[in-house]
């Protein structure tokens, strides 16, 4: 996916678990417990009927009350926790700005920075001419071996077209990195915007069109050149997205797993100059590469010689200019804005501070939080939460050891993955070494460049040398989590246990057991052995340590889930995808699971104490809806039913809430209702 859309996945699905994750704890001049509304009553809508639709029951009132602002295409409990991250940040970078700090320091790189980053007027004096080098290499294209090493230029600089490329861990062998080569190339966040016909997809299309065509017209180019060479950019990437494979196709690591020796690479894709390509991108010392889909590269060979080189070179300038459109002119960015917000329904642009906050984020984020835990992380806070990761680690060996459908052999190799899982809390043991990242203070843009490449150089560096198992794939402050099949591995970012304006002291277990227990740390956890986490051992291994009965008693459970999901559908023409979802549908039936054999050894459930008026098990259902509290416009949600692996957030609630027990024990949910499901259709797996 381009870079355009990084903001949209960054902002809007707040994307591991990547999405409006559960949510937690820590503001300063808070109210003292006493004077607090209760963080659950507050936000209720008693009006509605829990049995009819228990999300907005939890959170209509909230959503009544606090309308989607305009710069926004969604408005979540989320959101509040990064706006306030925002202006944690702004002030850190403020205070490094300020500072006269050591050239080389955290404080100076942060500084310097955010004041290029803030100083317009200098950007706008600039305009295109910090890209001049690479418009040149652009314009030096001569034939299809130009253009591949120009790729792999652009590439080393946060510039990607053709196909995607990364290093990471060999899935069926974790203790070596490996670099791998996938489907890419399209500007659309996903293959079927390519393909649909409906009215507002097709329009999505012409709009690109336009946008691509306003892009090389201010760029310099001729109007009439430029629009054609924009509808020639589309039919492009169309060859493109119709050589990739669907998202729910993605999903398979055995599929998509394809081990081939860099001497036959010329076999798959004979008019790419490999050795070029690979010595350019900076891969040295290996003999193998990972080729997830085989098919596109083998489709890409012939794209490469039957698309004129005039359209290959408008394709790289408008994708070079519309992945740094916001450290360019007011006018790149207010275009490319104008185009994504198609798919958020943003009415309005963010302000620049926070459109820098986000850049900066991307190109540094572990030198600011390291400032960021300092001052707003505890280690009482760190503690608690591994405690809980524990509490919940034991329940699911305790519902593994009940299933009846699973063969003892299973169980035995379940329970020694379970072990296996390590944990990482609030923020890393080890920082990166940013020691050698050069930002200084000649241009934004410059910056961006020199982040990119640094980022670039320590990803690949990486080959050849021993997997470091402490890394962390996100920042301390980012509101999300994730499970790392390869690693073994969830990591819980400090960021993702916060509650705006609520301390942990003014939190009941019920409610933190919910929000926190489930819909983090149990979901986390369950990713290891979801569709697609189950097929890695407990050294994170892509290897089958199931038995075959096993494997097909998991596949008809997992089976009713996608067939559930298919069913809703959040607008018309446009549904779930059951088998996209599916791991994340998992992960959250088997968080709240958890989550409730873990509340349910607390002192809070033991006594049955009501607290306004909600017993500890309601409480309990609303703790974890309060995480998924929020809105989200049309435009927004048609964009996330086609690219996202997460269902939206009232489906993440009354999707899995249905195939619980308890919860029909919990409330009175009748029969015949919205939200009654037979027990003979409701999802059995862990």
């Amino acid at each position: 996916m381009r870079i355009i859309f990084l903001w949209i996945i960054i902002f809007s699905i707040v994307t591991g678990c990547n999405n409006n994750n559960t949510i937690t704890k820590a503001s300063a001049n808070i109210d003292s417990p006493q004077n607090k509304a209760d963080v659950l009553r507050v936000n209720m809508d008693t009006a509605v009927n829990p049995s009819d639709d228990f999300f907005m029951y939890a959170n209509g009132g909230w959503i009544k009350s606090n309308p989607i602002p305009p710069d926004q295409g969604s408005w979540s409990i989320g959101n509040l926790v990064i706006e306030e991250n925002l202006k944690r940040l702004r002030s850190i970078s403020e205070k490094a700005a300020a500072t006269k700090s050591a050239h080389g320091s955290t404080e100076q790189k942060i500084g310097d920075y955010w004041s290029t980053a803030m100083d317009s007027a200098k950007i706008e004096q600039l305009g295109l001419q910090p890209l001049k080098p690479y418009f040149d290499k652009i314009n030096a294209i001569n034939d299809i071996k130009s253009l591949v090493a120009t790729v792999a230029d652009l590439k080393k600089i946060g510039s990607s077209t053709l196909f995607n490329d990364y290093v990471a861990q060999d899935d069926k062998n974790s203790e070596v990195m490996s670099y791998k080569l996938v489907q890419g190339g399209i500007g659309l966040p996903e293959r079927e915007y390519y393909f649909k016909t409906d009215s507002a997809t097709s329009n999505i299309r012409s709009q690109y069109v336009n946008y691509i065509t306003r892009t090389l017209i201010m760029a310099g180019e001729d109007g009439t050149k430029a629009t054609a060479d924009a509808k020639s950019i589309l039919s492009l990437e169309t060859k493109l997205a119709k050589a990739s494979r669907k998202i729910e196709d993605l999903r398979d690591p055995y599929a998509n797993y394809n081990k081939m020796a860099i001497a036959e690479l010329p076999k798959m894709s004979s008019n790419i100059d490999w050795s070029l390509f690979l010595n350019n991108t900076g891969i040295k010392g290996i003999d193998s590469v990972i080729v997830g889909q085989p098919e596109f590269f083998k489709a890409l060979n012939n794209i490469l010689t039957g698309t004129p080189l005039d359209v290959w070179k408008s394709d790289l300038k408008f994708n070079l200019i519309s992945d740094f459109s916001g450290a360019l002119p007011e006018q790149y960015g207010i275009e490319s804005f104008n185009f994504t917000r198609l798919f958020t329904g943003a009415k309005e642009r963010r302000p620049r501070w926070k459109r820098v906050i986000q850049s900066e984020e991307a190109s540094m984020g572990e030198l600011l939080g390291q400032l960021y835990v300092k001052e707003f992380f505890s280690e009482t806070a760190k503690k608690r939460y591994s405690d809980m990761v524990e509490s919940i680690r034991d329940a699911l060996k305790d519902r593994i050891g009940k299933l009846t459908w699973m063969t003892d052999s299973t169980k035995q190799k379940a329970y020694v993955k379970l072990a296996a899982m390590k944990k990482k809390v609030g923020y890393p043991d080890k920082w990166k070494d940013f020691s050698s990242m050069d930002i200084g203070h000649e241009s934004y843009l410059q910056n961006l460049v020199n982040a990119h490449i640094w980022w670039h150089n320590y990803n690949m560096n990486k080959l050849g040398k021993p997997v470091d198992r402490d890394e962390w794939d996100m920042t301390p402050q980012t509101y999300n989590a994730y499970y790392n099949p390869s690693n073994n591995e969830i990591v819980l970012p400090a960021g993702i246990f916060t509650v705006p304006n609520y301390r942990d002291e003014q939190l009941d277990d019920a409610t933190v057991y919910g929000y926190a227990g489930a819909s983090t740390i149990g979901h986390e956890i369950t990713h290891g052995f979801d569709d697609e986490g189950r097929q890695f051992d407990e050294k994170g291994n892509l290897k089958s340590w199931w038995t075959k009965k096993d494997e097909e008693e998991f596949k008809k459970r997992a089976d009713v889930m996608v067939r559930q999901f298919n069913e809703y559908e959040p607008v018309k023409g446009y549904h779930i995808n059951g088998k996209a979802t599916l791991g994340e549908n998992i992960a959250d039936l088997g968080g709240i699971l958890l989550g409730i054999e873990a509340f349910k050894k607390t002192e809070q459930y033991k006594k049955g104490e009501k607290i306004q008026g909600l017993d500890p098990m309601q409480r309990y259902f609303l703790g974890y809806a309060l995480g998924w509290l929020g809105q989200i416009r049309e435009e927004q949600l048609r964009n996330r039913l086609l690219t996202d692996v997460h269902s939206p957030a009232k489906y993440r609630v009354n999707g899995p809430f249905v195939d619980v027990d308890e919860f029909y024990t919990t409330f009175p949910i009748q029969p015949n209702t919205p939200m009654y499901r037979p027990d003979s259709l409701r999802v059995r797996i862990w």
